[in-house]
């Protein structure tokens, strides 16, 4: 193969496995500052946003839920591992918001007909936090999940559905980037090796670090 021409010197990486989809600059900057400001307002409770523990360690990545509440590796409707209340309420425009999001992501106008997410975990990032491989496999569930980025840049690590280890592909999401993963695709490893501090847009809502949001469908009832 002509070393020219492959696709690493043309800046076209690999395809994504079937199911996975990325879509940059989804979400405009106003609607990421007003999504902000709904972050701010839901980690005044009546849940506090902690660093979950996972075998006995915390997390870097400090989480407020909506809808259900997560922790290793369990959702219920109240945080019975922070302070007992119950969560906040999965909000209506989120549901419209991930249905528009799998429309545009598959390019089917029907993609979104089915998908009510019901849970959605709320990471904020800053700048030396990072997330290890792992599935998200405690939704029963199998529904897509639904990923949305405001502020630093992180490389996003996707991977396949057998190991943590390779194959994977290191992707860029910035402020604003839509990632969706569901099918083939749904139990595919990720995480975050990296955050870039200083990347974050201007008027994006947010000065420092990232927030990640990612819609989920529990299959939970209750």
């Amino acid at each position: 193969m002509n070393s020219l021409f492959d696709d690493a010197e043309l800046g076209l990486g690999s395809a994504l496995p079937e199911g996975a989809h990325h879509v940059p600059g989804f979400l405009t900057l106003e609607q990421q500052r007003w999504i902000v400001g709904q972050f701010h307002r839901w980690t005044r409770g009546p849940v506090p946003m902690r660093g979950a523990k996972v075998g006995g360690h915390e997390m870097s990545v400090k989480t407020v839920c909506l809808g259900w509440h997560w922790r290793p590796y369990e959702y219920t409707r109240a945080a019975v591992d922070v302070n007992g209340n119950q969560v906040l309420a999965f909000p209506d425009w989120m549901v419209r918001l991930g249905r528009r999001a799998l429309v545009q992501a598959a390019g089917d106008p029907r993609a979104g007909e089915d998908y009510t997410p019901d849970t959605a975990l709320v990471n904020y990032y800053a700048e030396s936090a990072r997330m290890g491989m792992h599935q998200d496999k405690d939704e029963r569930s199998r529904a897509p999940v639904v990923s949305l980025s405001i502020g630093d840049t992180c490389t996003f690590r996707f991977g396949n559905t057998e190991t943590r280890n390779r194959p994977y592909q290191d992707i860029d999401l910035t402020s604003g980037d839509l990632f969706v993963f569901g099918g083939p695709s749904r139990l595919a490893y990720h995480g975050v090796p990296k955050v870039h501090p200083g990347t974050a847009p201007a008027g994006c809502g947010l000065d420092t670090g990232r927030i990640n949001i990612t819609m989920r469908v529990t299959g939970l009832t209750g």
